[in-house]
């Protein structure tokens, strides 16, 4: 991918090393967060072409947060997503062919939930 940011927001750290590392194999510049307050500085300061939001934050919940980050960012596709497990090197290959196709089929507003269990949820 070369050069492409995901914003990537986890509060847990050993979730957040596990994302970080996967997101850099393919090839993701990966900007960590770890709440919503960090999440919103990076967006409004960085230059982020997709997100990796967390459900269960601390400081805010994935649905409220991602409105925020979408008031800020419209076109910036955002994946809220509910935990780690066997579902997670799946979720991430979709992002990626999301994230490599959206340009080219116009379509890089939209957002993408994924829950505990690995299904997808519009």
């Amino acid at each position: 991918m070369g050069g492409m940011k995901i914003l990537c927001v986890e509060h847990q750290p050993e979730y957040m090393a596990t994302l970080t590392t996967m997101l850099e194999g393919i090839g993701y510049d990966v900007m960590p967060a770890s709440n919503g307050g960090q999440a919103i500085d990076l967006l409004t300061k960085q230059a982020i072409d997709g997100v990796l939001l967390d459900f269960n934050l601390p400081d805010a919940t994935g649905d409220a947060l991602r409105a925020r980050l979408k008031a800020i960012r419209p076109g910036v596709p955002v994946l809220l997503f509910a935990g780690i497990g066997s579902q997670t090197p799946f979720m991430l290959r979709f992002f990626d062919a999301y994230l490599r196709n959206a340009e080219q089929l116009g379509d890089g507003q939209g957002d993408l939930d994924m829950d505990d269990q690995g299904d997808l949820e519009t």
